[in-house]
């Protein structure tokens, strides 16, 4: 995880575009959707994807639950719903041991982000770290959660990994929506401006007012004036990007403008998620785009990831 991130020239081999959801024009997180489909009583599996074939090209980050060694592991991928659901996990090495040393990246050891699959929720937390344990709380809605952890164990590369939690109840699918480039978060509107094509790097900028006026004054978060993450509708492929610049080099603003500079690796719909900070409240401002260009061939898999990214 770099600033900034250029992701130019990822190419997937597994990928999936169907069904997608988000819901943008308030704050992000854990909420009931309004109904597309009759409610279900479900007690959700959770849903793994395979690997590249041998041979195959790199995939995007946060498909897979291993990577060279490393292995993301839930205490329990199954949970209750409610407002703060303990959730805790591992991250096992090479030697098969739970890690315990991490190192710091945007300020933090590691990054979790939990996303329901229907893009109706959305969480950037940061867990605690005890006897090689990770632990937090999280909002939950019944469904099918994907949580990411993006973290760089000391002595190894940065890696993004994935896993699924099932969280019983009654369910309700968000109905998709539309592409939006407009987010308004309590009293803050954030526009996008920018166009992703498959393969190709992208300039994306991200403005942000309030009350009609720009806000000049954004608070550095994680160690930049706003923090973003891309998920690619279908298989949630995983894109962590950071700014162009950051707080105190001389040349960075703080607002209303935040620049990214990133690539996606196929066409096809996303979802962006962009944390920022102002009168010591972090935001959450959400987003779907439509990436241009022929990209690589989209398949559908299924099955238990082991090892790519």
């Amino acid at each position: 995880m770099n600033t900034p991130v250029r992701l130019a020239g990822f190419a997937a081999s597994a990928a999936a575009v169907f069904g997608l959801a988000v819901l943008v024009g308030r704050a992000v997180g854990p909420f009931d959707a309004d109904p597309a489909e009759p409610a279900h009583d479900t007690h959700a599996e959770p849903t793994h994807l395979t690997p590249a074939p041998a041979g195959g090209t790199e995939i995007p980050g946060g498909l897979m639950t291993s990577q060279d060694g490393y292995t993301l592991a839930l205490t329990d991928s199954r949970a209750e719903p409610g407002g703060a659901v303990p959730v805790s996990f591992t991250i096992t090495g090479p030697d098969g041991a739970p890690v315990t040393s991490y190192e710091v990246q945007h300020e933090k050891q590691l990054h979790l982000i939990a996303v329901r699959r229907d893009f109706s929720g959305f969480q950037h937390v940061h867990p605690t770290l005890a006897d090689g344990t990770w632990s937090t709380d999280l909002a939950l809605t019944p469904g099918s959660w994907r949580l990411f952890a993006d973290f760089k164990a000391t002595g190894g590369d940065a890696l993004t990994l994935g896993t699924d939690l099932a969280v019983d109840g009654a369910f309700e699918s968000a109905a998709p929506a539309e592409e939006t480039r407009t987010a308004t978060v309590d009293g803050y509107e954030v526009t996008l401006d920018g166009d992703l094509s498959a393969g190709a790097d992208a300039k994306l900028t991200l403005s942000v007012s309030k009350d009609g006026k720009p806000v000049t004054d954004l608070q550095p978060y994680l160690g930049a004036y706003g923090h973003l993450v891309a998920l690619r509708s279908g298989d949630l492929a995983y894109l962590h990007v950071h700014p162009d610049g950051e707080p105190g080099d001389g040349r960075t603003e703080p607002g209303p403008e935040v620049v990214f500079h990133t690539a996606v690796p196929s066409s096809g719909t996303y979802h962006l998620y962009l944390d920022f900070q102002h009168d010591g409240v972090v935001r959450t401002a959400a987003f779907t785009v439509t990436a241009g260009g022929t990209g690589v061939t989209e398949e559908k898999h299924g099955g238990n990831g082991e090892h790519g990214h």
